[in-house]
């Protein structure tokens, strides 16, 4: 799952802050490996690049990069995410640089990226503009942004909204404002814009699955950070049982497989380039 609903610490208008650290991501890093294969055969050939995987996880994009040959630094703000992600190269072999760091604010040097990816990462900053612009400005003149989205539809996406609202409910906050659309090409193109890029979008699919829809649901509530940090909130506050109980027939009615579970989830990548008609 890929709700806001967790955290350390609250917003005002969101709830509890991300906290991409608590639980273990890697299992839904694993997941969404087909996802970041994706994006990195989209990138085609990174033989001698430099390439920059922002919100990077446990490294899997950044990782399939070095293997072709790139010059990559990863950057994540979830140190202990940035430790796995730094074992999992050393136990392949593979020269990767991670760095602490949020989409808005990344620690490198101005025109330091021939390619920027970021696969499901970038989605998650709270400013989507400063992050614009902190993508734009790493990238070079002659350089590439491809990122991943999700499309706001499907049980997962009923699935968190329906999470995000009763710990919104639990914490007594407001309802979170709408999330920036990073699945919609008009609304990229007016993000990029400013800053010269033109983007184009293809739409995928991607399927997840378990051995039932149970099996799915408590397999994210104990490993996925905002799942398992968001349980909590809603255990102290005796709500936990009644949600799960919603989420789950949420994923029966949704299910794919009437021996198993799949269900699938829709997303884009965007890429960027800088349009010379705007120089």
């Amino acid at each position: 799952m890929d709700h806001r609903d967790a955290g350390a610490s609250s917003d005002a208008r969101t709830g509890p802050r991300v906290d991409w650290g608590v639980g273990r991501y890697e299992e839904t890093a694993s997941q969404l490996l087909p996802a970041a294969e994706l994006l990195v055969e989209e990138a085609g050939s990174l033989a001698g690049t430099r390439v920059v995987d922002v919100g990077c996880g446990t490294g899997n994009a950044a990782l399939l990069a070095a293997a072709r040959g790139a010059r990559v630094t990863g950057v994540d703000p979830a140190p202990r995410l940035l430790d796995v992600a730094r074992r999992r190269a050393a136990a392949a072999s593979l020269a990767v640089d991670f760095l602490d760091g949020e989409a808005a604010a990344l620690p490198l040097a101005d025109k330091s990226a021939d390619v920027l990816l970021s696969v499901f990462g970038v989605i998650f900053a709270p400013d989507p503009q400063a992050a614009a612009a902190e993508l734009a400005r790493v990238t070079a003149d002659n350089g590439r942004i491809l990122l991943t989205a999700w499309i706001p539809d499907g049980a997962i996406s009923q699935m968190n909204q329906v999470a995000q609202q009763a710990v919104l409910r639990a914490l007594g906050a407001p309802a979170a404002p709408a999330p920036f659309p990073w699945h919609d090409p008009d609304a990229l193109n007016r993000l990029f814009a400013p800053h010269g890029f033109s983007l184009t979008v293809k739409e995928h699919a991607l399927p997840f699955t378990a051995a039932s829809p149970r099996d799915y649901l408590d397999r994210e509530g104990a490993n996925h950070p905002l799942a398992l940090t968001g349980r909590q909130i809603l255990e102290r506050h005796g709500t936990a049982d009644e949600t799960s109980r919603q989420l789950l027939a949420i994923l029966e009615a949704a299910n794919e497989q009437p021996t198993g579970f799949q269900v699938t989830s829709r997303y884009i990548t965007a890429a960027a380039r800088r349009d010379d008609s705007r120089r």
